[in-house]
């Protein structure tokens, strides 16, 4: 979907139309969730702090979202795809994969589907949509921006390799700000580029990343589209009108956060044994720090001793002001499961000793 909160606030308010527009908190706390295009001329973005925002462009209209009615509308334009095909996969509120290899209507063209989809959308709730059309994930997430807003972009086989080769590194799907910097470091600006890394090497410098990139770079990509996601973690955060450094009001904020994400845990049936906490200090500086339980993480009260826990292996937490806290629970990744097994915890057998040889450990 184009600019998915900022437009339906814009249909639902005429006056809002073709005005440079952020859905947030306009205070000097606030965050931009979302911008419509018209701010977005002036440089601002989703996730960018108000105050900046503001800055860009003095004329911002800042509204304040209304997420039930972007999940009504979100599950209106899931409807619509599962008319095509049970094979959808979403990303987010405004975004998904759909797999119309086989489809509901017998249709032999995506790029037809597309279009039909896209008129949908626009004649069921007067809000436009972009799409991507190619022949795996990777390409059709990276051709669904390259037209927006209100576009259709196709990437055939026989033009996908060259189309790579031209892409800046930064239009790379899973290549965010702070990596697509250290390929440039590296000498890699664009597709061509990585192409010319091995494997080896790109796993040196970017970990299990690294092998993703690889295939990346020769337009492979054998995921397939998951109709049923496995959800891998669930969390909250909080950004403070006012800086915070007392432990007593670090703690108490803990807990409203870990009462937060066990109650929407609950809600999605999510369970986990690994829990992130995430500190962002006044300079903006983050810091996270994570651990794994033997047992499952299911109340508030043990999410929050284990929190504790894990502020007291943060560095300077107490001579330094806190903007942000944050909550995380989080499973392994299908793939680590499927490569390595569920991660198990290793017991040392007292009564009956090994006799290592320890010249060779």
């Amino acid at each position: 979907m184009d600019a998915f909160y900022a437009s339906i606030e814009q249909r639902d308010n005429p006056e809002l139309k073709g005005k440079p527009l952020a859905v947030g908190y306009g205070e000097k706390r606030g965050v931009v969730a979302a911008a419509s295009y018209e701010a977005r001329k002036y440089g601002v973005y989703s996730a960018m702090p108000s105050v900046v925002a503001i800055r860009k462009c003095p004329n911002l209209i800042f509204v304040s979202p209304h997420f039930d009615v972007y999940r009504s509308v979100s599950e209106q334009v899931r409807e619509i795809f599962f008319e095509y095909t049970d094979q959808v996969e979403p990303l987010s509120l405004d975004e998904a994969f759909l797999d119309v290899t086989i489809n509901k209507k017998n249709m032999r063209s995506a790029t037809h589907i597309a279009k039909e989809i896209k008129q949908r959308i626009f004649d069921e709730t007067r809000l436009t949509a972009s799409a991507g059309v190619s022949y795996n994930k990777f390409l059709a997430k990276i051709a669904s921006d390259y037209r927006k807003p209100n576009g259709i972009y196709v990437i055939t086989p026989q033009k996908g390799e060259a189309f790579i080769e031209q892409l800046s590194i930064n239009k790379f799907f899973g290549v965010g700000r702070v990596t697509a910097a250290k390929m440039n470091e590296l000498g890699i600006y664009n597709g061509a580029d990585l192409k010319k890394w091995s494997d080896i090497d790109l796993v040196h410098h970017f970990g299990k990343a690294g092998l993703s990139y690889y295939q990346y770079a020769r337009g492979l990509d054998n995921r397939e589209v998951e109709a049923e996601r496995i959800r891998k973690s669930l969390g909250s955060e909080e950004t403070f009108l006012e800086d915070i450094s007392d432990l007593t009001i670090i703690e108490q904020e803990l807990d409203k956060i870990s009462q937060e994400v066990i109650s929407r845990a609950k809600e999605k049936d999510f369970k986990s044994k690994t829990l992130t906490l995430k500190v962002k200090y006044a300079d903006f500086t983050i810091v996270t720090r994570s651990i794994t339980l033997t047992d499952y993480i299911d109340t508030a009260t043990d999410m929050l001793q284990t929190a504790m826990e894990l502020l007291t292996r943060v560095d300077d937490i107490e001579l330094k002001k806190v903007r942000l806290l944050g909550l995380t629970l989080k499973n392994p990744d299908k793939e680590d499961i499927e490569l390595h097994g569920m991660p198990i915890q290793l017991e040392i057998d007292f009564d009956n000793p090994v006799n290592f040889d320890y010249g060779n450990l």
